[in-house]
């Protein structure tokens, strides 16, 4: 496995996705993991240190890394010290694009453990299936009596069939998740709205849903630090948490190998 870091300091600004506070992320090269760092808390990135998984994922104080996480392993970024002015990642235009100007930098070389065996978790109707492989990954989205599947290779596939996919909402559950605090640093062009037939806003993808549950997915498996082309992935009907749970099985896999 080669470790990469970012080349430079390279700095974002927008609202947070959900609180819609202003936030300034600063990501720094570093040589010691991914971290996220808010005042004087440095939070590393990993299954062991998330708090909260309720419509993000959250490690320690910090909301919303699935996107960061995500463009992370899209890039095979490996080290690196997020600097959070506030402890929520910004919406940016609600998918992982953005991140892409990140300029990789390689590290050397470093021995990565894979799980030996697959690994299984279902859980509320969904499920997620991983073995060693090739970066071969799927995911199944359904919405009202509409099921679509995407199917990528990573990270070959990433900044263009996935980094773009946008996060979404069921138009019909928009007020009640505003009256929450949920998606407040969302704009109209940053969210993809669904109605009872379809996307009532201009969809950048027919399968734009599927393909934004895998940009999360590959978001929360990769705390694990696993990079993604060493994993065949398949998922259906899952969400944050079952995602994290499964990172944990993943990460205590490795563990018993050593």
């Amino acid at each position: 496995m080669i470790r990469r870091t970012v080349r430079e300091p390279v700095t974002y600004s927008g609202r947070g996705l959900h609180t819609g506070r202003p936030v300034t992320v600063t990501i720094h090269p570093s040589d010691t993991g991914i971290a996220f760092r808010y005042d004087d808390t440095r939070v590393p990135a990993s299954p062991s240190s998330v708090t909260d998984t309720r419509w993000r994922t959250t490690l320690g104080a910090v909301g919303t890394v699935e996107h960061l996480m995500s463009a992370f392993a899209g890039l095979g970024i490996t080290d690196a010290e997020v600097e959070l002015s506030y402890p929520e990642l910004p919406a940016l235009d609600g998918s992982a694009a953005h991140y892409l100007t990140l300029p990789p930098q390689p590290l050397g070389e470093a021995e990565i453990s894979l799980p030996r065996r697959e690994i299984k978790v279902e859980a509320s109707g969904g499920a997620i299936t991983v073995r060693p492989g090739s970066g071969t990954w799927a995911y199944t989205f359904r919405h009202a009596t509409k099921i679509q599947t995407v199917t990528c290779q990573l990270p070959q596939d990433y900044p263009a069939e996935v980094a773009p996919a946008r996060t979404f909402a069921p138009v019909d559950q928009v007020p009640a998740l505003r009256a929450q605090g949920l998606g407040q640093g969302l704009e109209e062009t940053s969210v993809l709205l669904l109605g009872p037939h379809g996307p009532t806003t201009t969809p950048r993808f027919p399968d734009e849903p599927a393909r934004h549950k895998l940009l999360d997915l590959i978001g929360d498996l990769y705390l694990t630090g696993i990079p993604i082309n060493l994993l065949d992935v398949t998922a259906r009907f899952t969400g944050h948490t079952t995602n994290v749970r499964m990172a944990e099985l993943l990460a205590s896999a490795r563990g018993r190998r050593r």
